[in-house]
C-alpha cells in the first residue's frame, strides 16, 4: 500500500483524475486536493460533486485547496508519499508550477514535491501547446517532474472509450510505480 497526493485541475479531461482515484483508492492511502476550476470541470463533464466525491470514497482525504496549513505544504510530511499526481494538469496550474507561484495547495504541494524530490507526474489535457506551454513544460521537467500529455495508444485493441482512458490512466500509475492491469502491454 502506498500514499499519494492526487490533485485534479480545471482542464477538461477529468475523467482521467476520476479513473486515477477510483483505481489508486482500492489499494492505496489517497489525499485528494480539487482546485475550484476542477470542481466546474467534475460538474460539467461528469455530473458530480465533492459530495458525491466524499460518499463514494469515504477512505479518501479531501483537502480543501486553500489550506495553505494543510500538512501537504509541508515537506516534512510530503517526504512520506510516494508520488504526487495532478491528472489532468491545467496550462494554468503547469505554469504556476514552472515558476514557483503559489496561489493555492495544488501549487505549493506540486512546489514541495520538487524540491523534495518525491516524484511530481502531471498529465497535461490541452492541445495544441503554444510555446509557453513548451517553455514551462521544459522547466517542470527540468526541475525533475514528468510530463505526460493525455495521449492514448492504440496497441492494446480498445474497443470502448474506457478502454482509452484507462490507456492513459494506466501510463500515469506505471511512471508512478503502481502495478496495475488496466491496458494490455505491447505483445502481452
Amino acid at each position: 500500500m502506498g500514499r499519494f497526493v492526487l490533485c485534479i485541475t480545471g482542464a477538461s479531461g477529468v475523467v482521467y483524475g476520476y479513473r486515477t482515484l477510483e483505481v489508486l483508492s482500492r489499494e492505496n492511502e489517497v489525499h485528494l486536493i480539487v482546485s475550484g476550476s476542477g470542481e466546474t470541470v467534475l460538474k460539467e463533464e461528469m455530473g458530480i460533486t465533492l459530495k458525491d466525491i466524499r460518499e463514494r470514497f469515504p477512505k479518501v482525504r479531501i483537502h480543501d485547496r486553500r489550506d495553505m496549513t494543510s500538512p501537504l505544504a509541508s515537506g516534512s510530511r510530503l517526504r512520506e508519499f510516494q508520488a504526487v499526481l495532478v491528472v489532468p494538469c491545467s496550462t494554468s496550474t503547469l505554469g504556476n508550477v514552472a515558476n514557483g507561484i503559489n496561489q493555492n495547495l495544488i501549487h505549493r504541494v506540486c512546489e514541495v514535491a520538487l524540491k523534495e524530490r518525491v516524484p511530481l507526474i502531471l498529465l497535461v489535457r490541452e492541445m495544441p501547446y503554444s510555446k509557453i506551454h513548451l517553455e514551462n513544460m521544459l522547466k517542470v521537467t527540468s526541475a525533475g517532474a514528468v510530463v505526460m500529455s493525455a495521449s492514448p495508444g492504440f496497441y492494446h485493441g480498445p474497443r470502448k472509450i474506457e478502454d482509452l482512458i484507462d490507456f492513459v490512466v494506466g501510463k500515469v500509475l506505471d511512471q508512478a510505480g503502481v502495478t496495475h492491469d488496466l491496458f494490455r502491454r505491447w505483445r502481452e
